[in-house]
């Protein structure tokens, strides 16, 4: 008996259909099942009069997996003339026929004769030629009832423009066979157009916002490609991050810190929350604590240093200015008597310690002044004991254990965090004020590429005295070359706010992740939002949104590796497990 021996297998050519096609295809008069996903394919058959340039767009950057075909066949333009001579003399035929009878002119009639005229003279001069142009494009889902969300969606997107549609019915094969990277148009729809409304689909690009610098913050939703860019390369490194609370701004927000720190950029956040202390541990950042009973201080008297190029009187000036927001803010309304009053008091607290705008940036050995010292003045003053009676609570009373003690930081990292979980809600206002007067003192005496995150600014924002301080410091910030990232979930509370919208406005980059119902009409208005764009952010899952980067924009989703995520999470059960597995592995 023969006994063959099997061979080994060998891969062939015929392989490769069964490993890239699907395990089955169902075919239905209205849509196809291919595997695990349903398609979809359309084919567009009228267009208005007049159509602009990117008509397409909102069809292409649709945040679906979607696959377009464009198909451009040109027409002999001898033979085009020849129809549309026998086409206009229809039309006249008819005008005349009508005029007649003594019927009513009909102004379709007549518009369609000037249109046809006009296309002949163009074709005639060679400054026009016609193409048939078909344009199909087919929608995937896992589901019947998202093809049909979908469909909507796209449909709506058409008609607003005067655009139409249709399924391929009973002709899906030949519509899915279309759109695939095989260039055959199997459906064989077409549409006669002339130069200017078959250029008007092109570039058929989506938004891209990939360069050779910066760093990766996204993958983008409508192509797949990297959203990778460099802030300081655009008119300014400003940002704005709006999002509703558990959408993932500050997890996003900690992957841009992270990946700046690898290019080289220091920064600096506040945290109201202590969100940022685990990143900060993790790659050996400065990480202080401000609270009432913490040992560290921040003295917001302490003397600025003197930017190159800057005059010292005028750096003392701007000090003064900045010490009286910060007064304002902790005695909340005072009259424009006061004020003044309180101007002249703090140049006179600087007085006694031998300090003046006259002898400012000469003086080797400087002490600053504290709190204390501006109330013993105002003590003394007339009219300002009233004044002094209400600094009380930050110089001696309950609130003394973070306004009135001298500086004791050391700042001398890449990463530096300030922490004011630990304060009284009424305090963060205050708290944020004196560390960003202490760090932008900071970041104008040296000139160097720094982020500063500041994360829940709109508490900031709900005092004007505090609102203005950020304004100024966001727009003066690129002159210094630093990067302001306002954090908010609170929409209403910032846009409301005089300073909200000009904060934006001169903020280069935007990231909007998912938002609440109640506030998506404010943003919708903001940021001059499409439907579909506000759907998109109302119904995103946790990391995706829009982000506008200049003039470009895209939908994002925010991706990190397994370690920056183990870094960077906010998830309570994800790091009660990380610190689980760290006990039990020490």
């Amino acid at each position: 008996m023969k006994i063959e021996i099997p061979k080994a297998y060998k891969p062939g050519e015929e392989d490769l259909f069964n490993v890239i096609a699907p395990s089955g295809v169902e075919i239905n008069a209205n849509h196809l099942k291919i595997g695990d996903y349903y398609a979809k394919t359309f084919f567009i058959f009228t267009y208005p009069r007049y159509i602009s340039t990117g008509w397409f767009s909102p069809i292409i950057n649709m945040p679906t997996m979607m696959d377009i075909a464009i198909f451009v066949h040109p027409m002999d333009t001898a033979l085009a003339l020849r129809n549309l001579r026998k086409k206009v003399a229809q039309v006249e035929a008819e005008i005349s026929e009508k005029q007649e009878r003594g019927v009513v002119r009909d102004p379709v009639l007549e518009t369609a004769y000037q249109d046809i005229e006009s296309l002949r003279d163009s074709l005639q001069q060679a400054r026009e030629k016609l193409f048939e142009v078909g344009i199909y494009f087919t929608i995937y889902a896992s589901t019947l009832e998202e093809l049909t969300k979908i469909e909507d969606q796209a449909m709506n997107s058409l008609e607003s423009r005067l655009v139409y549609a249709k399924p391929a019915l009973f002709r899906q094969t030949e519509g899915f066979n279309s759109v695939l990277p095989l260039s055959s148009d199997k459906l064989g729809v077409r549409t006669p157009l002339n130069s200017g409304p078959a250029s008007s689909v092109f570039p058929f690009t989506s938004a891209d916002l990939t360069s050779d610098n910066g760093i990766l913050y996204g993958i983008n939703m409508q192509n797949n490609t990297l959203i990778i860019f460099d802030r300081f390369s655009l008119e300014n490194a400003n940002m704005v991050v709006f999002a509703k609370s558990g959408s993932g701004k500050s997890y996003a927000t900690k992957l841009q810190i992270l990946r700046s720190l690898m290019v080289g950029t220091d920064v600096i956040v506040i945290d109201p929350e202590n969100e940022y202390q685990n990143l900060a541990d993790s790659i050996g950042g400065s990480y202080f604590k401000i609270s009432l009973t913490s040992k560290n201080h921040v003295n917001p008297f302490d003397i600025p240093i003197i930017p190159e190029g800057e005059e010292p009187a005028d750096v003392f000036k701007s000090h003064i200015l900045n010490l009286t927001g910060l007064v304002k803010l902790m005695l909340g309304e005072i009259t424009p008597e006061e004020e003044a009053l309180l101007d002249r008091a703090l140049t006179e607290t600087y007085s006694s310690r031998d300090i003046t705008a006259e002898n400012f940036g000469t003086l080797k050995e400087l002490n600053p002044p504290l709190l204390e010292d501006l109330q013993t003045i105002l003590q003394s003053t007339e009219g300002g004991r009233g004044i002094a009676e209400r600094l009380d609570k930050y110089t001696y009373g309950s609130y003394a254990g973070f306004t009135n003690a001298p500086t004791n930081i050391d700042i001398k990292n890449r990463l530096i965090v300030f922490s004011i979980r630990d304060l009284e809600e009424e305090l963060r206002p205050i708290a944020m004020y004196i560390v960003l007067n202490f760090v932008w003192n900071l970041i104008r005496a040296q000139l160097k590429q720094r982020l500063l995150v500041i994360d829940e600014a709109w508490s900031m924002m709900k005092y004007k005295d505090s609102a203005s301080f950020l304004f100024g410091l966001v727009k003066r910030a690129r002159k210094y070359y630093l990067g302001v990232t306002t954090i908010t979930q609170d929409v209403d509370d910032f846009l409301k706010s005089e300073y909200g919208r000009p904060i934006i406005t001169n903020s280069a980059i935007q990231l909007l992740l998912k938002q609440s119902p109640t506030s998506i009409d404010s943003l919708t208005k903001a940021f001059n939002l499409t439907d579909g764009e506000s759907a998109l952010l109302l119904e995103a899952a946790v990391g995706e949104g829009l982000v506008f980067a200049g003039l470009k924009h895209a939908a994002i989703k925010i991706i990190a590796s397994y370690t920056e995520d183990q870094i960077v999470t906010t998830n309570p059960e994800q790091i009660l497990e990380t610190k689980g597995i760290g006990e039990k592995n020490g």
